[in-house]
C-alpha cells in the first residue's frame, strides 16, 4: 500500500542530496522486481531473528521504495511515502535505529507506516552504495512489541553489510561490461570485497591475516578467485576463524565465495561446532545452487581461557592447520571432512572435530593451499607441506603479523617471484605474556 506522505514531518537534508540520490540512480534497482538473492537475505533474516516481515529499500527523495519484501506483505504493496517511512531517518544518520517499541518510539511513532503494517518492534539498517552514500535500508517488522539480542543485532549488520555488498558488485559488473574492460584493478577491488577490511581484536591474542593475489599478467590477474577468509565473533565468549577456496575464477567463484562467508557468519551465531556450520554451509550450496563450483574449507570456533584458547577444528577437504608451539616445534591440526559441492551428497556425519589448546607462545596458522603449491614459471617441485613446516618452526618467536610476512617471503624466493595462484594466510598466536584478558 502507498500511504500519504505527513508534510508535517521534515526530512533530513541527506534525503535530497544530489550525490545520494546520484547513487540510488546509478544503482539501477528502483522500480524494478523482486530478485532471489535479496529475498534470501530476508528470509535468513527472519529465521536468525523471529521476526515477521523483512525489508529491503531504495529510497529517492518522495518514496522508499520495497525492493524486497518478505512476509506478511501483499506483493502488490511494493513502496510507501518517505515521509511515512523510517528509512528517512536511517538516511539521516546513517545509523542502525532499534525500536522495540514502534507504537511508542518518539521517533517513529507517528509515521503512518507504523499503523499500516502493523508495526510492532522494528529494526533497521543503512544499505550503502559503493561511495559510501546511503541508497535506503534493511529492516525487520515484528508485528508484538520485543526487544532485539546483541547476537541478532550482529547478524542483521553482517545482512544489511552482504546487501551492500551485492550491490558494490553487481554495480562494478555493470560498468565492467559497459566499457569492455574486465581489468585486473576491478578484479582486486572485487577481491578485496569479500575478505574483511580488518581483523577484529581478540582480547588477549595477536591475529593477522594476508591475501597475496596471483601474478597479475594473463587471465588470472584479470578474474576474482575464491580464496577468502574471516575472524568474527559469536555467541558467549567465542570466536569463529574460517579459511576457504573456491574452485576456479571469476563471477561464479564470487558467488560461491559470498554464499559461504555470510552463510557461516550466520550458522557460527547458531551452532558453536566448526563440524555442524560445514554441514550447514554444504547444504545451503545444495539447496542454493549459486554455482556448480566447489570449495573447501577449516574452521575452528575457539574461546580465551585464563592459560590461552581452546577450541575446535573441523576441515571440508582444507589443507590442514598447523600448530606452531612456544618451543619452536610444529604440528599438523587435522580433520576428516569431504569437500564441498552442491554436486556431493553429505550428512552431519561427513566432518569430524579435533579439539586444541594454546598456550602462551603458541600459533595457529589457517592457510589456502596457494602457499604449499608454489612453485616457479618452469614447474619446479612445489613450495610444500614440509618446507612449510620448517620455514614456521624457524619464525620461533616472531608475532603474527611478522609470522605471515616470512612465510610469504620464502614461499615467494621459492617459485622465483612467481605466484601462479592467489594465496591466503591466518594466524592466531597466543603472546608469551598472554594473562587471559
Amino acid at each position: 500500500m502507498t500511504v500519504n506522505a505527513t508534510p508535517a514531518r521534515e526530512l533530513p537534508a541527506q534525503v535530497s542530496d544530489p550525490a545520494r540520490l546520484a547513487a540510488v540512480a546509478a544503482s539501477g534497482l528502483l522500480d524494478t522486481g523482486p530478485e532471489g538473492a535479496f529475498d534470501d537475505i530476508g528470509r535468513l533474516a527472519l529465521a536468525l531473528t523471529g521476526a515477521d516481515m523483512a525489508f529491503f529499500t531504495v529510497a529517492d527523495e518522495r518514496r522508499s521504495f520495497w525492493k524486497s519484501a518478505v512476509g506478511a506483505v501483499p506483493a502488490a504493496e511494493r513502496e510507501n511515502g518517505i515521509h511515512d517511512s523510517p528509512c528517512h531517518l536511517l538516511i539521516g544518520t546513517g545509523k542502525e535505529l532499534l525500536a522495540p517499541d514502534a507504537r511508542t518510539d518518539p521517533r517513529i511513532m507517528d509515521l503512518p507506516a507504523v499503523s499500516a503494517l502493523g508495526m510492532g518492534a522494528w529494526a533497521g539498517y543503512p544499505v550503502v552504495s559503493p561511495d559510501g552514500h546511503v541508497l535506503g535500508g534493511f529492516c525487520v517488522i515484528d508485528k508484538n512489541a520485543r526487544p532485539f539480542t546483541p547476537q541478532q543485532c550482529e547478524a542483521l549488520r553482517i545482512l544489511a553489510r552482504s546487501v551492500s555488498s551485492e550491490i558494490a558488485l553487481r554495480q562494478a559488473l555493470r560498468e565492467a561490461r559497459a566499457s569492455g574492460d574486465a581489468s585486473a584493478a576491478l578484479a582486486r577491488t572485487l577481491q578485496e570485497s569479500l575478505l574483511p577490511p580488518c581483523l577484529p581484536r581478540v582480547p588477549g591474542l595477536d591475529v593477522a591475516a594476508v591475501h597475496r593475489p596471483a601474478d597479475a599478467t594473463g587471465a588470472m590477474g584479470a578474474e576474482v578467485v575464491g580464496d577468502f577468509y574471516d575472524l568474527f565473533r559469536t555467541r558467549d565468549s567465542k570466536w569463529s576463524a574460517v579459511m576457504g577456496d573456491v574452485c576456479g575464477k571469476g563471477l561464479d567463484a564470487v558467488k560461491v565465495t559470498t554464499l559461504a562467508r555470510y552463510t557461516v557468519r550466520a550458522e557460527a551465531n547458531q551452532h558453536h561446532n566448526p563440524a555442524t556450520v560445514l554441514h550447514r554451509l554444504h547444504e545451503a550450496l545444495v539447496d542454493q545452487r549459486v554455482s556448480e563450483r566447489f570449495l573447501t574449507a577449516a574452521m575452528a570456533v575457539f574461546e580465551p581461557t585464563s592459560e590461552g584458547i581452546t577450541g575446535l577444528y573441523a576441515s571440508a577437504g582444507h589443507p590442514p592447520a598447523l600448530i606452531r608451539r612456544a618451543d619452536g616445534t610444529v604440528e599438523e591440526l587435522n580433520a576428516t571432512g569431504i569437500l564441498l559441492s552442491p554436486e556431493i551428497p553429505a550428512s552431519r556425519d561427513d566432518f569430524d572435530e579435533t579439539a586444541f589448546r594454546l598456550r602462551p607462545g603458541d600459533s595457529l596458522l589457517l592457510y589456502s593451499d596457494g602457499l604449499t603449491e608454489a612453485r616457479d614459471r618452469h614447474r619446479g617441485p612445489l613450495f610444500g607441506d614440509d618446507r612449510l613446516a620448517r620455514t614456521l618452526a624457524a619464525t620461533h618467536g616472531a608475532d603474527a603479523a611478522t609470522t605471515l610476512d616470512l612465510l610469504w617471503r620464502e614461499a615467494s624466493a621459492h617459485a622465483g617471484g612467481h605466484a601462479v595462484d592467489d594465496t591466503a594466510m591466518m594466524i592466531l598466536r597466543v603472546p608469551p605474556e598472554y594473562d587471559g584478558h
